[in-house]
């Protein structure tokens, strides 16, 4: 499957700093726009349907991964699912845009299946499990059992590092922004 644009998928345990670097790069590049994921868990009061998730019901994302519908997707907690639809895809490339996704270690790889030839991984992580723990405490909103569960997490996605593309260290962050802006430039351009 081809597609007339091209996709930079971002990936990295949580607290690694992704969703900064993924929000520089649409605001840096102009002809990008953002994949937003379907998802089956609750709407929260400030989220905007089809900005922030496609919220759906159980049966209906079932329905969808029956009618293949969805480039990755991912059953995260127990009856709660997340997931990329290829419709969100064709939508942004039929724009002129290039995509930007912000999915977890298995759904990048699945979009780089689906679409190898127009996909670049990108894989953020800090200097060290004490540096990614240091900024999850710092956050303020993590309990001590939800720290663990996100280190542990985050050793098992650390493992899957050198399946992707490009590996962005981010330390400092501006060197980590320069870095990215480069990446992303050398990709598209």
């Amino acid at each position: 499957m081809t597609l007339p644009g091209k996709l930079l998928v971002f990936t990295a345990p949580s607290g690694s700093g992704k969703t900064t670097i993924v929000r520089h790069v649409l605001s840096t590049f102009e002809n990008t726009g953002f994949s937003v994921s379907a998802t089956t868990r609750s709407k929260r009061p400030h989220e905007i349907h089809g900005k922030d998730y496609y919220y759906l019901s159980v049966e209906t994302f079932k329905l969808w991964i029956s009618l293949d519908a969805f480039a990755e997707w991912e059953e995260v907690y127990e009856g709660q699912f997340y997931g990329t639809l290829k419709s969100e895809i064709e939508r942004l490339t039929a724009l002129g845009r290039n995509v930007v996704f912000d999915v977890d270690v298995k759904g990048a790889m699945s979009i780089k299946q689906l679409y190898p030839k127009e996909t670049l991984t990108v894989f953020i992580k800090v200097p060290s499990m004490e540096a990614l723990e240091r900024r999850l405490r710092l956050r303020g909103n993590e309990t001590e059992e939800s720290l663990k569960k996100r280190l542990t997490k985050a050793r098992e996605e650390l493992t899957y590092e050198s399946h992707f593309d490009v590996v962005i260290i981010n330390d400092i962050l501006a060197d980590a922004l320069k870095e990215a802006d480069e990446i992303v430039q050398k990709f598209l351009f």
